[in-house]
């Protein structure tokens, strides 16, 4: 599922994997060159080969006396090289010039020179600089001439392993940085499609987590990590194909090394892995008690709770410091003990080195060459340390990630949507309809049975958790009924387009919640491009909203902060009734909307209502008997049942809940 995201960057990840690993063959080809450097550059004088290219006659003679094979390779008349005494200078007199060996032929003619030394490369080089300089060649020169060619190409090869880096770093982080989007994308698309049941498995906190705090984790490792992971194995592989290739002596050294620093990575990931879980899970924690914090922040001050509001954000900042301290320590212990296991590494190289170039076995270049090899396998081991850390955690995100894309909401379309009977238009029906929370044990609603007809304002009223918001919760499908069927215009709202279906419902929550920007882009929320001004103005005029917002300064553009902070309660509540309103919605749902307002305003909000939009379906849960003393239909619910129903004069002779809430509100505005 989190795949499939990774697919559209399939081309760019290839090549990013192509440009890595030419970058790790120019780093591995370094160490070479500077051995050449130090070996030909600095001790032979930049004479390469035990092979002469020019040789005085007289001891080009005395070689012949002797026998030599190498006078074979030797040709007097025309001389193949001619190129090189003509920029000599000198003479055919007194020298010998030694035709173009070829590569095949340069081993066998520096094999004869040097058994000549009685096997001795240095001795058989030490002769040749010294035959070089009788015969007037600028050694200096010659030795200039190597240490610039081969200090170039190092110097090359450098510049294209400093491109390939950037190339790859750019590459992948933009890689990484359009897989996150995508994926971010997918996450907030599948947690919109959500139903209430999901938000109640996951947590607000923890969805906002796993929207941005483990997506940012998969980012990170999908930009470094891929980097990392192809680039240090080629390096760490590369530099022991060439230890191994060079048949040194002390191979072991590296060996010992190696298997130290795997051990160590063992042990720490093995440790440290359970603790990255716990991380999240403790970041869940923090986030949800901030937002607790930050939405309470009122009642919090007015109560003067703050010291107790820091103490339970303590306790949980403090849990998620002392995990990723304890992580950080021991993983960070990795970098110190890996440079003590290199640094350890170096000096037993330099002190058996030492004995074999004392030995004339070894050059200084190739124990140089050696060392690097060296630092580049213990430095791929330390990157991969590197990885896990971030693997753990994108491991830990990935599941995360995962559960949410792979929860599938309680709440689909169905496959064959059916269409209702458009003579029937805003007619809700709940036919012996029960239900029960994710997971719960008893039901919250039991054998509810009502109708509310289109032109009729049919009200929920009752105790305190009675289930009245559970009851029109079932209607835009938030929640879905355990047993029994709610119709919308006869059609069972299971078996109806979802989205069909909450275009014909206008639904006001208890909460009066704003979003960020204008009061026009509010109450025009359902619908910006066809939801013109004058039903703008007309919906704010029937809320009750347009006095306050013409003393606004900009009207209806004047910005509303993120969650409408930035104006009262009850002004808030009446943007909210307007934007429900504004929609052209058959079914209008207020779930006790009315209990922010005054008296005065409630009860002018409800002659406009009763004035503007008697034709359609208009569902009312109240606390106050005022608010709903004029509907049609009252149905009153204690216990998750409908113990009565009908208008205000017949349940007040005939129910004794309905009575006792009357009496209580008696004196209040509530029983009048």
């Amino acid at each position: 599922m989190i795949s499939k995201h990774v697919k559209p960057y399939i081309g760019p990840i290839v090549l990013v994997i192509a440009v890595i690993m030419l970058q790790a063959v120019a780093e591995l080809s370094l160490p070479e060159y500077m051995s050449k450097i130090v070996d030909v550059g600095i001790a032979q004088s930049g004479v390469e080969y035990a092979a002469p290219v020019a040789m005085g006659k007289e001891n080009m003679e005395a070689l012949f006396e002797a026998g030599s094979p190498i006078y074979s390779y030797y040709y007097l008349d025309p001389p193949a090289n001619s190129h090189f005494l003509d920029s000599s200078g000198l003479s055919y007199d007194t020298l010998y010039i030694i035709n173009d060996y070829g590569e095949k032929n340069l081993a066998e003619v520096q094999k004869y020179f040097v058994q000549a030394f009685e096997g001795d490369k240095s001795a058989a080089i030490s002769y040749i600089i010294n035959e070089y300089g009788q015969m007037g060649m600028d050694i200096k020169e010659m030795q200039t001439k190597y240490m610039l060619k081969n200090g170039g190409f190092m110097l090359v090869i450098a510049l294209f392993g400093a491109c390939a880096a950037v190339f790859a770093s750019y590459n992948s982080t933009k890689a990484a940085a359009g897989f996150a989007r995508d994926l971010r994308k997918t996450v907030f698309s599948k947690v919109i499609g959500f139903s209430n049941a999901e938000f109640d498995k996951f947590s607000t906190a923890s969805l906002i987590t796993r929207s941005t705090n483990d997506i940012q984790q998969l980012q990170m490792f999908m930009g470094m990590g891929m980097r990392i992971v192809v680039f240090a194995p080629a390096m760490g592989v590369g530099a022991i194909l060439k230890v191994i290739g060079s048949q040194s002596d002390f191979t072991w050294i590296l060996g010992i090394s190696i298997g130290v620093i795997v051990m160590m990575v063992v042990v720490l990931f093995s440790i440290s892995s359970k603790r990255f879980k716990r991380i999240q899970e403790l970041t869940d924690n923090a986030n949800r008690i901030v937002r607790e914090v930050l939405s309470g922040i009122m009642v919090i001050r007015a109560f003067s709770n703050q010291r107790r509001s820091e103490k339970r954000f303590d306790e949980v900042n403090e849990d998620l410091s002392r995990t990723n301290r304890f992580v950080t320590r021991t993983m960070g212990a990795m970098g110190p003990v890996m440079s003590l296991i290199m640094n350890l590494a170096v000096v037993a190289i330099l002190y058996y080195g030492a004995s074999y170039v004392e030995a004339g076995s070894m050059q200084i270049g190739s124990v140089v060459a050696f060392i690097q090899y060296s630092r580049h396998v213990v430095m791929s081991f330390m990157m991969i340390s590197m990885i896990s850390i971030f693997i753990p955690r994108a491991m830990v995100s990935i599941t995360r990630v995962r559960e949410v894309l792979s929860c599938e909401s309680s709440i689909n379309n169905p496959e064959n949507p059916v269409k209702e009977n458009s003579r029937s238009v805003g007619l809700v029906e709940f036919k012996n309809v029960s239900f029960s929370y994710h997971e719960a044990d008893e039901y919250v609603l039991n054998d509810i049975s009502f109708t509310a007809n289109p032109g009729e304002i049919t009200a929920i009223i009752g105790t305190t958790g009675s289930g009245k918001s559970s009851v029109i919760n079932l209607i835009p499908r938030l929640y879905d009924a355990t047993r029994g069927t709610v119709l919308v215009d006869g059609v069972d709202v299971k078996q109806m387009d979802l989205t069909h279906l909450r275009k014909k419902i206008s639904y006001v929550p208890q909460k009066g919640i704003l979003f960020s920007g204008t009061i026009e882009s509010n109450i025009k929320f359902s619908d910006r491009e066809n939801i013109d001004n004058a039903a703008m103005e007309k919906a704010a005029e029937i809320a009750q909203a347009g006095e306050f917002i013409t003393e606004r300064e900009g009207q209806f553009e004047s910005s509303i902060s993120q969650g409408g902070t930035n104006v009262s309660g009850g002004q808030r509540q009446r943007l909210a009734i307007a934007r429900a309103l504004a929609k052209p919605a058959e079914i209008i749902i207020f779930d006790d909307s009315f209990s922010a307002l005054d008296y005065k305003t409630d009860s002018n909000l409800r002659k406009a209502l009763n004035a503007e939009l008697r034709d359609r379906t208009i569902i009312i849960v109240a606390q106050r008997i005022s608010t709903i003393r004029n509907a049609e239909k009252i149905l009153v619910m204690d216990e998750g049942r409908i113990i009565a129903q009908g208008r205000h004069d017949e349940l007040m002779e005939t129910c004794e809940v309905y009575r006792q809430i009357a009496s209580s509100q008696i004196g209040e505005g509530g029983g009048r």
